[in-house]
């Protein structure tokens, strides 16, 4: 049995969405977070980190624990996404080299400079700061990759093109991080992205069984 640890509340929605989406079994377990706004004792016991996706899972009489979103991302398609519903076949070499390039851009290049911001802004007491140089340094690596991505989804749908792939799991974490950040107006292909992909019954299950 697959075991998923969410930490509400956080980017761990994302991979029970996944879950969804392949249509697996899998036993949830929710933690909430301390006063400090950081994971319980029981969740940081389990790992090290104390972060949140976690998952068990069973494999050949062994079990596999794993961290890191795009990390657990990759063995549940791996595993599960026998039909390629989510993911294209490795014998398509082109196709799959961009499909991985995609999975891991939300937790590699578009994360930070969202993460920047969405830091100053806590900092700040959930007023926006006044500018200063990581503000101009992050604004400038945002309006880059929404101009960029925001070009690609005018013409299709999805990020690998005219179906949902998994890389669209985790894309849609940024662009809900964005939206939250009042980041989105000036590119209405990505907040049209957003919302198709929202409205998909796997995304409404997910935020139900986590709690949002």
């Amino acid at each position: 049995m697959l075991t998923i640890h969410h930490l509400r509340i956080g980017r761990s929605v994302f991979t029970v969405w996944l879950a969804e989406e392949l249509e697996l079994e899998y036993d949830l377990k929710i933690y909430i977070r301390n006063e400090m706004n950081r994971s319980p004792d029981d969740l940081k016991a389990l790992h090290p980190l104390g972060k949140s996706p976690i998952i068990e899972d069973e494999m050949d009489g062994k079990r596999v624990m794993l961290a890191e979103s795009g990390a657990i991302a990759s063995y549940l398609i791996d595993r599960y996404d026998t039909d390629h519903a989510l993911s294209p076949p490795r014998s398509d070499v082109a196709a799959h080299a961009v499909w991985t390039q995609w999975l891991h851009y939300p937790e590699g290049s578009a994360f930070l400079p969202v993460m920047l911001q969405y830091i100053q802004l806590m900092m700040n007491g959930g007023t926006p700061p006044e500018p200063d140089g990581i503000t101009q340094f992050s604004q400038t690596e945002i309006d880059t990759h929404f101009s960029y991505l925001n070009s690609i989804l005018e013409t299709q749908d999805y990020i690998c093109g005219p179906s949902f792939q998994a890389p669209d799991v985790g894309l849609s974490f940024i662009m809900q991080m964005a939206e939250g950040l009042d980041k989105l107006a000036p590119y209405p292909a990505l907040k049209a992205y957003l919302d198709r992909n929202r409205a998909r019954p796997a995304f409404a299950r997910a935020m139900e069984k986590s709690g949002g």
